[in-house]
């Protein structure tokens, strides 16, 4: 068989085909091999930025190398394992590692992402490479502009290896499965689901694919797939980082952000986009309310004297014993860290989280194609309908939004942002005051109350957390691994700040996740020899 076709068969061929040639992969990957000495002296798996830039100052490690070694292990495990995370690969991806390399043998100055490869969600505008949200209805469109977020990282330094994988136009938190690349599988447990929509960047940065990711997060599908993958996922408090060029589910309650294998890894990739960007208004609510760097709350006695309130409204209601035990286990290892734990509970918990959700999809993908695609054929949400090739689920949610906006009761009452929205603005305030009666830094509650469902069983798709408060009233969130339950499934605890109050919530989980250390990598992918 010819390499070029070998090279060829462990990725999506039909979405290479619009913007590469077999001759570039050929000549990719000759060149990785001839210009690039081997990786003899780095650990790739399981290595973070700051064991990056420590192996580029010692002279151990170039970029370029660095991603010649992730794109083998996405030729050798992606297509081959079926775990199908991967969209499209960047074909600049040696080039700019090349160029980056370059600049630090002349300046002996590492920029703060300087060569980081990062697995960016389908959803993110990626400048000259094809973005499509999952979905054939846009095949072949190429932004000629990044999103904030892509932009800012590559100002970092980063370099955009892939795009990965996503429940198609973001609709469902249950798996991740996509017109463009069929279904993302979980790398710990190829029979289940990774969760949306943010699957195929979770099960990329979990297999070690990828240095770091970002995903976008509506109402749980950063944190979801975060918890099913061992990972640290941030839904971090919406205002804080712009989500201009990300192709919207609900504007209101969108947030994008980092997905990583330690809290360390997301902290550095909030710290270079968080801020005010004019492009998106709501992030006007963020000035003066990002500290100067948010690595200096990276402490591992943070949960010394801290106090942790445990909302029994979600912890307890309908959860598996093996969750149970992982979280009571959670509770007691804070404790024996220096933690105060108190008992939480929400004074009309259920009637404030009610009424919360809006339909807006046809409004919000609407302006973005008016904005970003600019294709007579593609307009409006009947022209996707009309396009085709989704699922049931797809097609489903798709025809939903042609007859229903506003609010499913109450139309009467406008659909706000976080901070316009009456119906937000009183969840959050209830929320925020008992925090404060109980002087707690931050409430916890297990990210999902059951495992992670089986492929196809849509019945096993029980317990998501994260859709209760965090998109609702635009709270940080963060989930960070506590465990494994049967079948090597992960599981993650999640911590719930007051809004723009990141910092707390870093000291905290970064202190737990120092002290237990669950995350593990996925057995069958395993370094390369």
């Amino acid at each position: 068989m010819p390499r070029f076709i070998r090279l060829l068969r462990p990725l999506h061929i039909y979405t290479f085909v619009l913007l590469l040639s077999p001759c570039w992969i050929l000549s990719a990957h000759a060149q990785s091999r001839s210009k690039a000495s081997p990786v003899t002296k780095f650990e790739l798996v399981e290595t973070t930025i700051s064991d990056i830039h420590r192996a580029f100052r010692a002279g151990s490690l170039t970029s370029e190398q660095l991603v010649t070694a992730y794109l083998e292990r996405i030729r050798t495990y992606d297509q081959p394992t079926k775990l199908n995370s991967i969209i499209i690969l960047n074909p600049e991806a040696l080039a700019t590692a090349r160029a980056l390399d370059a600049e630090f043998r002349k300046t002996g100055k590492l920029r703060p992402l300087h060569g980081i490869p990062v697995i960016v969600k389908d959803n993110f505008n990626t400048k000259g490479l094809q973005t499509t949200g999952g979905s054939i209805a846009l095949k072949g469109f190429v932004p000629t502009e990044d999103a904030y977020q892509v932009r800012k990282l590559r100002e970092a330094g980063a370099i955009i290896l892939a795009k990965s994988n996503m429940a198609e136009w973001a609709f469902t938190p249950m798996h991740s499965q996509s017109s463009m690349a069929g279904e993302t599988l979980n790398p710990y447990n190829l029979a289940y689901v990774p969760a949306g929509s943010s699957g195929g960047t979770a099960a990329a940065v979990a297999a070690n694919l990828g240095t770091v990711g970002l995903g976008s997060d509506t109402g749980n599908s950063i944190r979801g797939p975060s918890s099913h993958n061992a990972l640290a996922g941030f839904r971090t408090s919406l205002g804080l980082v712009s989500r201009y060029g990300i192709i919207p589910l609900y504007t209101r309650n969108d947030v994008g952000g980092p997905m990583s294998r330690t809290v360390e890894d997301a902290v550095r990739l909030l710290e270079v986009t968080a801020g005010y960007d004019p492009n998106d208004p709501i992030t006007k609510n963020s000035q003066g309310k990002v500290p100067k760097n948010y690595t200096q709350y990276l402490r591992k006695d943070g949960l010394k004297g801290a106090r942790i309130g445990v909302l029994r409204q979600v912890s307890d209601k309908n959860i598996h014993p093996e969750i149970k035990q992982l979280f009571d286990q959670s509770i007691a290892d804070m404790t024996r860290m220096g933690a105060q734990v108190v008992d939480v509970t929400i004074p009309e918990f259920d009637s404030l989280r009610a009424n919360q959700w809006c339909a807006d999809f046809r409004t919000d993908i609407e302006t973005y194609l008016r904005t970003f695609v600019k294709r007579d054929s593609l307009k409006t949400l009947e022209d996707i309908i009309r396009i085709g090739g989704y699922s049931d689920i797809v097609r489903d949610r798709l025809t939903y939004q042609q007859t229903h906006t506003g609010r499913a009761s109450h139309p009467e009452i406008p659909c706000g942002d976080a901070f316009t929205d009456p119906l937000r603005i009183a969840y959050r305030k209830a929320i925020e005051t008992e925090m404060d009666r109980l002087h707690v830094d931050a409430l916890i509650y297990p990210t999902w109350n059951y495992p992670p469902a089986k492929v196809g069983d849509a019945q096993g798709y029980k317990g998501d957390n994260s859709q209760l408060i965090a998109p609702s009233t635009g709270q940080p969130a963060f989930t960070i691994p506590m465990g494994f339950t049967t079948g090597d499934l992960p599981a993650g605890i999640q911590f719930l700040g007051r809004l723009f109050d990141e910092p707390t919530l870093i000291r905290l989980a970064y202190a737990y996740e120092q002290e237990t250390h669950h995350r593990v990598a996925p057995k069958r992918f395993s370094a390369l020899r």
